[in-house]
């Protein structure tokens, strides 16, 4: 248990330390290459993000759409299968 105290902490040092060279990086990129690149790049990164949004939100509405399916035919076979499978009287008792 002591050494995943250890591994969590150290983990969050990593991240700290990660996030301060971004900021340091992302300060630099403002001096040299100005902010409308990075305007740019942000632009792009957040049509790509909203991209993604709607593939998933079409993906999702696909899967349910096919699960739905699924279950009603499913459902259809075991109707099918139950009347086929019903044992009949004899008319005669």
């Amino acid at each position: 248990m002591f050494t995943t105290l250890l591994d969590v902490t150290a983990q969050a040092r990593l991240h700290d330390l990660a996030k301060a060279e971004a900021q340091r990086l992302r300060g630099e990129a403002m001096q040299h290459v100005g902010g409308e690149a990075v305007d740019d790049f942000w632009r792009g990164a957040d049509a790509v993000w909203q991209r993604s949004l709607q593939t998933g939100q079409a993906v999702s509405e696909r899967s349910a759409a096919r699960l739905k399916a699924r279950l009603a035919r499913h459902g259809r076979e075991r109707s099918t299968s139950t009347s086929a499978h019903k044992p009949t009287t004899p008319s005669g008792a």
